[in-house]
């Protein structure tokens, strides 16, 4: 396949999922600026490895690189200060005027409480409650088996539940 073709191909992967894979990207790590070149790096990753793109589910695809590629700009920095980060409060300095104000009360209090519980359990709720992939892209992203995407999914929203009760959110769907 000619690079042209490839580069079209990208290009339109680019238009129908950057919004979405930014999202991801900025919910793991909090910084806009970051979180744009993360996804810069992601569509230049599926360009110059697309012979490995074996067809199937593009979107699931996309967003294993963009994890990768997340997840190796996490490591470059101090693990232990992006452990701390991780797991402290979201600031409303991690987020612009404008996000603040999409997002509504119980949005913040989910967003906090969801930040308090462990990476992976988190990875997962992102991609199958909020994202809204299945179990089978869940474990393409993730590189898990689905077995291990459905245990994790059921631990993390015990944990996300408990975290909601522990700090006082009351609502009859937890």
């Amino acid at each position: 396949m000619g690079n042209q073709v490839i580069q079209q191909q990208v290009n339109e992967w680019y238009h129908a999922y950057s919004n979405d894979l930014y999202n991801y990207i900025f919910f793991m790590i909090k910084e806009h600026d970051q979180s744009k070149d993360i996804l810069q790096d992601t569509f230049v990753r599926a360009y110059d490895n697309y012979s490995s793109f074996r067809g199937g589910n593009e979107k699931s695809w996309l967003f294993r690189i963009a994890r990768n590629v997340t997840i190796d700009y996490i490591r470059k920095k101090k693990p232990i200060s992006y452990i701390i980060e991780s797991f402290s409060a979201i600031k409303a300095s991690d987020k612009t005027p404008e996000q603040l104000m999409v997002l509504n009360e119980t949005e913040q209090q989910l967003y906090h409480a969801l930040s308090k519980v462990k990476r992976s359990y988190r990875d997962v709720i992102v991609l199958r409650k909020i994202k809204g992939f299945s179990i089978s892209e869940s474990s393409q992203i993730l590189g898990w088996s689905e077995n291990k995407v459905k245990v994790n999914l059921y631990r993390g929203m015990e944990a996300l539940r408990k975290e909601l009760l522990k700090e006082g959110y009351t609502h009859e769907t937890i």
